[in-house]
């Protein structure tokens, strides 16, 4: 008999602790109310006869309690229930203290590889999880409901980003109106900053914008080169005038005014990659920031926009110097290329920045690449009109707008009525439900699969309403430069932000994991098998999404599905799932399960293929989504690369190319740094296993990791099968 404690693990029957429990209780009355030995094991065998394969720990304390009364011992019964309920003020007094200790000792291996992006022995990260550990304690003992907490504690559904819930005013990811900050002024910590007036000082402010915003949110954040273009012409009408003023001929004015904005650019994109990558936020970590390169949200700075474009896939061609002085790959800001008709056919005008773009992804891991072709045909507005705008962080996609009619409830000062907003939207939050528990709790019971299913949805949809309740709560006071300088809002001092958690302004995430193994389970198939395993798949995602349209249409609340991205989460329900139901021959066998939709990083699939399964899945994951092929080295094989490109641009929304981009320290070797049998990173040059002197980058989940990974992390790391080959390399 397995026994189902308070937070979800399984352990077995252990009859000696109800021995201790009630003669610990025995101790506490008079001789004559005293359970005898005999009366002790009469308990214990009434329960083993009940013959039950598991049973809760509540059950099993309430038959004692039933038992002991039945025999009179109601003293005794009265006290043992005193005992179990002091027991349960224990088990909720305050638990920071180990996990503290062990932070700082740098003895706890959840928190060492939470993040690959961040590095826990540094003082401001620390600092961060310090904070962090404090206001998860405070969430599961006080703010969420008991029930919500088990299920999050033993894997059955995660609740994001609980060590930052304590704080009602934090939400997940942004899509930055950088426009409205840059053309009408913004405020930084109480200082005015006006228009600025060339691109230099507009870059430098807006990496100001970025490390403030993100400061003030948890999740990622995006911004467009768009925005900066305008301030290109305006650095090159001050250079030709100032070579006017000189006397100079046309030409010459013309000719030297591009040389010094040619500078200024190439001075300007500098200056932003060496901020985002050197600053760091609140959450002691760099920014973590996208960069949208969309040459068709212009008309008018086109141009200047291209050439912005043209420079950050140069400078990111030739990545940022480490410790040695030696160029690696940096981890901020992911690039976001968007695929156009201007820029995808090889007499595009602009196919030399896809060019550009696909040198640098072999080499860099980034660009990601958004078809605007596919995207136009996924985002339909309220108007019936497709847009493609970035996604805010790595993967996080706004629903499609339904803001058109609402009028400018944000108060931005670049509102254009009647024309879609993105800008200035954002995310509420993610809470993910583990579809491998839902289908090892039906064991292949497919009434009880879709039973157990509803249960654990209306479970994440009372966690997001928490979600939802804690931040309505906030004003704009608390976060200025998101709720009155224009990031988000320019609401007035004091004003609720409550109205814009509605009417699909804002967005909240059903997130869901381990899809493949889900299906595995429940059919026997791969959700890759386009046959049975697909079609049940597809079943899942369209009864998720129909949840989230349920509670949108009852709550006016944008709820949508979204492929979580989960990191450290991965190893946690893989964890979770073998203490619960053991090792499950290719579903729990793993110290990882597959993120999101994925075709699981094992199975043998050729890039198209599988970019076109998983186009189908990623069209019902419409708050999120990110594909990716695994690639060997492209570097000497651009057209491969390029091939890949079209073939996104024609077929997926959202995708990008896993290559590698590692470097030793100790030897000076830049291949790939491997994994031997026990997930140890070496250096196949020298031997190397100092992660101190190793640089190594792997695309996580949606952004690009540079402080190694989690034990289940690593493992999904090792596994990875490449989907294309080279062998015209």
């Amino acid at each position: 008999m397995k026994v189902i404690k308070r937070d979800g693990h399984m352990v077995d029957w252990c009859p000696e602790k109800i021995e201790e429990a009630v003669t610990k209780a025995n101790k506490e009355v008079e001789d004559e109310e005293q359970a005898s030995n005999a009366q002790i094991k009469n308990i214990i065998k009434y329960i083993e006869k009940l013959g039950k394969k598991r049973i809760l720990v509540e059950d099993i304390q309430d038959i004692i309690e039933m038992k002991l009364m039945s025999m009179g011992k109601y003293e005794l019964a009265k006290k043992y229930i005193t005992y179990r309920y002091t027991r349960e003020l224990v088990r909720r007094s305050n638990t920071t203290d180990k996990a503290i200790k062990e932070l700082i000792d740098g003895e706890n291996e959840y928190w060492n590889t939470e993040n690959s992006n961040k590095n826990a022995r540094v003082v401001t990260t620390q600092r961060d999880y310090l904070a962090g550990i404090t206001s998860t304690d405070i969430t599961k003992r006080f703010l969420l409901p008991e029930d919500i907490v088990e299920a999050h504690e033993a894997g059955i559904i995660h609740f994001h980003d609980a060590d930052y819930f304590a704080q009602n005013a934090l939400h997940n990811c942004d899509l930055i109106n950088l426009e409205d900050m840059l053309q009408n002024g913004t405020n930084l910590n109480g200082v005015m900053i006006e228009k600025p007036h060339k691109f230099l000082t507009a870059m430098t402010i807006a990496t100001q914008i970025i490390t403030a915003v993100t400061s003030s949110q948890y999740g990622g954040a995006t911004i467009s080169l768009t925005h900066l273009a305008p301030f290109v012409r305006d650095s090159y009408k001050r250079y030709l005038d100032k070579y006017k003023k000189r006397k100079c001929s046309k030409e010459d004015c013309e000719k030297f005014a591009k040389e010094d904005l040619h500078k200024e650019i190439v001075d300007g994109v500098q200056t932003f990659q060496y901020q985002i990558n050197s600053m760091t936020t609140t959450n002691g970590q760099a920014p973590f920031l996208s960069v949208a390169m969309y040459l068709g949200e212009t008309k008018e700075y086109k141009e200047e926009l291209a050439m912005i474009i043209e420079e950050f896939l140069k400078q990111r061609i030739q990545g940022m110097k480490n410790e040695k002085g030696v160029y690696i790959t940096p981890a901020f800001p992911k690039l976001l290329y968007v695929l156009e008709e201007d820029n995808i056919h090889k007499k595009s005008k602009y196919y030399y920045l896809t060019k550009l773009a696909a040198e640098c992804t072999a080499k860099r891991m980034v660009p990601d690449y958004i078809s605007e072709k596919i995207m136009l045909e996924c985002k339909i507005n309220e108007k019936g009109e497709g847009d493609c705008y970035p996604c805010m962080g790595c993967r996080s996609f706004l629903t499609p707008d339904r803001t058109i009619s609402l009028g400018n409830i944000a108060k931005a000062k670049n509102y254009v009525p009647g024309k879609g907003k993105y800008y200035g939207r954002f995310n509420q939050g993610v809470v993910t439900i583990n579809l491998v528990d839902v289908a090892l709790t039906a064991d292949k019971d497919m009434d009880l699969f879709w039973q157990v299913f509803e249960e654990r949805l209306e479970l994440c949809h009372r966690a997001l309403q928490l979600r939802h309740k804690r931040l309505s709560k906030a004003t704009s006071d608390v976060a200025p430069i998101l709720w009155q300088h224009g990031a988000l809002a320019r609401l007035d001092k004091g004003e609720s932000i409550h109205e814009l958690l509605h009417n699909g302004y804002s967005t909240i995430s059903l997130g869901y994991a381990g899809l493949y193994e889900c299906v595995k389970f429940m059919t026997g198939h791969s959700h890759t098998d386009n046959g049975k395993g697909k079609e049940f798949a597809l079943e899942v995602m369209k009864k998720m999404n129909d949840k989230c349209k349920e509670w949108k249409a009852a709550e006016n609340i944008d709820y949508s599905v979204y492929g979580t991205p989960i990191e450290s989460t991965t190893y946690k329900f893989a964890k979770a799932l073998k203490e619960r139901f053991g090792v499950v021959k290719g579903i729990t066998d793993r110290d990882y399960i597959t993120n999101s939709y994925h075709v699981p990083v094992f199975e043998e699939i050729d890039a198209f293929t599988k970019l076109k399964l998983e186009s189908e899945f990623q069209k019902l994951s419409p708050g999120g989504a990110i594909s990716y092929i695994e690639t060997p080295n492209l570097t000497n094989n651009l057209d491969v690369v390029l091939e890949i490109i079209d073939f996104i641009y024609n077929n997926i929304m959202y995708a990008e190319l896993n290559t590698k981009s590692d470097y030793c320290q100790a030897c000076g070797y830049d291949g790939e740094i491997l994994l031997d049998d026990n997930l140890e990173w070496y250096c196949p040059n020298c031997g190397n296993r100092d992660h101190d002197k190793l640089n190594v980058a792997r695309r996580t989940c949606g952004y690009i990791g540079t402080n190694f990974w989690n034990k289940g992390r690593t493992q999904e790391i090792k596994e990875r099968v490449i989907h294309i080959d080279n062998k015209d390399a």
